[in-house]
C-alpha cells in the first residue's frame, strides 16, 4: 500500500509524548537519581536511561534495579527493594516533571498545523497519567489535544492497541482514519495492531533501536513534517 493509500482517509492523529514531542531524559535522570541515592545505589547514566523508557514506570523501574545490581528484574532483590524505589520515583519525579525536559524542533508548528487543518488529536503515552497531565500543561501543550491517556488510565498499554483503539471510539472514527506518531516500536506495534496508519521520528529512544528497524508507513524529521505530509495526502487536487 503506497503512502498516499495510507493517509488519503485520516482526520486525527494519536501522538506519544516522550521521545516523540519532548526529549525527557533529563527529567528521568534527576528522578532516577534522587531514588538510587534513597536506596544506596550509585546513579545510572542518561545514555542508558534512554535504552530503558517507553514502556512505562514499572518496566523502568525494574530496568534500572536490574542494572544496578547486577540482576534480572524480576529476581528476588529487584523484587525486595521494587515498592520502595517506585515510591521514591514517583516522588522525585513529580517534584521535577517537566524542570528539565524540552520540546522537539518544530513540535508546536506541528500541532498548531495539524489543528490548523482540522485533524482531531489525542496524546496518547505510557507515562503514568499523573505525570502527563501536568507536563502537558507546563509545557503549553495541553490545549491541542481532545484526549489524553497515559499507561495507566486503561486496562492495558502500549504496545497493546487498546489505547489507539479507544481513541478512536473516542473520535468515532475507524482505525484507518486516525493516524498513530511516535518514535518507537511500541508505538508502530500498537498501530499496526489497531489497524491504524503510522509515521515515525528519527530523534526519540526506540529502546536503543534504529528507526529504520521499525515497521511503519514512513519516517517524518518532526511533526511539522508529520503535518505536511498528511496535508498533501488528505488535501483534494
Amino acid at each position: 500500500m503506497t503512502m498516499v493509500t495510507v493517509l488519503a482517509g485520516v482526520r486525527a492523529a494519536i501522538i506519544d509524548l516522550d521521545g516523540t514531542m519532548l526529549d525527557t531524559i533529563p527529567d528521568f535522570h534527576v528522578a532516577l537519581s534522587g531514588m538510587l541515592a534513597e536506596l544506596e545505589l550509585p546513579p545510572v547514566a542518561r545514555e542508558q536511561i534512554a535504552v530503558m523508557v517507553g514502556k512505562g514506570s514499572e518496566n523502568l523501574i525494574r530496568a534500572v534495579l536490574a542494572l544496578q545490581l547486577k540482576e534480572d528484574p524480576y529476581s528476588p532483590p529487584v523484587e525486595a527493594r521494587f515498592n520502595v524505589a517506585m515510591e521514591a520515583y514517583q516522588r522525585h519525579y513529580l517534584a521535577i516533571n517537566g524542570q528539565h525536559s524540552a520540546l522537539y524542533p518544530d513540535v508546536l508548528e506541528g500541532l498548531q498545523a495539524m489543528q490548523a487543518d482540522g485533524l482531531r488529536l489525542a496524546c496518547v503515552t505510557n507515562k503514568p497519567i499523573a505525570f502527563t497531565t501536568p507536563l502537558l500543561k507546563l509545557k503549553g501543550l495541553d490545549g491541542f489535544f481532545e484526549v489524553v491517556y497515559g499507561g495507566d488510565s486503561l486496562a492495558r498499554k502500549k504496545p497493546d492497541p487498546l489505547p489507539l483503539l479507544t481513541v478512536c471510539a473516542d473520535f468515532g472514527l475507524q482505525p484507518a482514519q486516525v493516524v498513530a506518531i511516535g518514535d518507537s516500536s511500541n508505538d508502530a506495534q500498537a498501530a499496526r495492531a489497531a489497524g491504524c496508519p503510522v509515521l515515525t521520528v528519527p530523534y526519540g529512544y526506540n529502546h536503543g533501536e534504529s528507526v529504520q528497524n521499525i515497521d511503519s508507513d514512513g519516517i517524518v524529521i518532526s511533526l511539522l513534517d508529520a503535518a505536511r505530509l498528511i496535508r498533501s495526502q488528505t488535501t483534494p487536487t
